[in-house]
């Protein structure tokens, strides 16, 4: 049974929809530089059709609170775009403004919030807790453990094949940013980056826990979403030795045997040659430096058991040759996010 799998960061997605989860295409402008609503969300529209993938990981899907609803403005997107997976599944709410849902075809799969772990102080001594709650762990080596919390806790699902009944486990991820935001001066950027850097790789440190939880089940797994990390991205992975990317996927340690380590080629590249040119799903415009930033944040990490056939695809308008030779769909992808779908292609039983 073939499936394709995505992961996508859309950029101020939220802002296209009104409070009853409307798409709002006119001509007002969008949280993007030079682009309307209608711009950005007749290019959602081209690029999600031309993926045409069975489930899709939207990490900064619209906001859920008290007048709006991510399920209400996704469900809609999809009937105004006419995309066939157009059932919505999440988990735990935030408080960003940017929820992780997952867009599926109910006619291929199934899927179903399923969280694990147990709330702060109620668990084992050694099990990680559930994601909306505390992980406490030593950051800086003086043997008190900080409290360490996700602001935007992973999707953790329960997936099936309809067609075979194969099950298999789905965690969407969107780590915190390591960039020094509120820093004025060097030394505040000093500071805050190393900070920011300890709480990212703590987030994936919690994570790798889980992972290796359902690894040791023996349950098929896809970890995916934007880790907002990648080997040699800056200075400061040196200090700690290693990414959070690393952390997650188990490469890190010599001694995690090769069925306990997650799978993404576009990641193993990157590691290879830690900041020199790679794979990248992701194009930041820099005002100061009047220059694009380029970089790989965007991950589809699979089990061992998953990828024999598995074929990844990151839709990058320049650097893919499918959307680089098809200028509708470049432009659409230049024009609706900062951050460029990835997919993975595979064969489940």
């Amino acid at each position: 049974m073939k499936i394709r799998i995505a992961t996508y960061n859309v950029e101020w997605f939220d802002n296209l929809f009104d409070n009853k989860g409307r798409p709002l295409a006119d001509d007002e402008w969008s949280a993007r530089h030079n682009v309307t609503r209608e711009m950005q969300l007749e290019a959602l529209g081209k690029v999600f059709t031309a993926m045409d993938a069975d489930a899709i990981m939207v990490i900064e899907a619209p906001d859920t609170n008290r007048r709006r609803d991510t399920r209400r403005a996704l469900e809609q997107f999809a009937d105004w775009a006419g995309l066939r997976a157009m059932a919505v599944e999440m988990g735990y709410v935030n408080e960003t403004q940017q929820e992780i849902a997952l867009m599926y075809d109910p006619l291929v799969l199934r899927a179903r919030h399923d969280p694990m772990g147990a709330p702060a102080g109620l668990g084992e001594a050694f099990e990680p807790p559930a994601f909306n709650s505390i992980y406490r762990l030593d950051l800086d080596t003086d043997r008190d453990r900080e409290e360490v919390r996700f602001s935007k806790p992973p999707l953790e699902l329960a997936m099936e094949v309809r067609e075979t009944g194969f099950a298999f486990r789905m965690i969407g991820v969107h780590v915190k940013s390591k960039a020094p935001h509120g820093a004025r001066r060097r030394d505040d950027v000093i500071r805050i980056s190393i900070e920011n850097r300890r709480k990212q790789l703590a987030q994936c440190i919690w994570l790798r826990e889980r992972v290796e939880g359902h690894l040791e089940a023996g349950e098929s797994l896809i970890v995916l979403g934007d880790f907002n990390d990648g080997p040699g991205l800056d200075e400061y992975e040196k200090l700690f030795g290693r990414s959070g990317v690393e952390i997650v996927m188990g490469r890190e340690d010599p001694d995690v045997p090769p069925e306990m380590r997650l799978c993404d080629p576009n990641a193993t590249e990157a590691l290879a040659r830690r900041g020199n040119q790679g794979p990248t799903s992701a194009r930041f415009y820099i005002d100061e430096e009047e220059r694009y930033l380029s970089a790989l944040l965007d991950y589809v990490m699979i089990s061992q058991d998953l990828k024999d056939g598995a074929k990844w695809r990151i839709w990058h308008p320049f650097d893919n040759p499918l959307c680089f030779q098809t200028p509708e769909l470049q432009h659409a992808l230049l024009t609706a996010s900062d951050h460029f779908p990835v997919t993975v292609d595979l064969d489940l039983p």
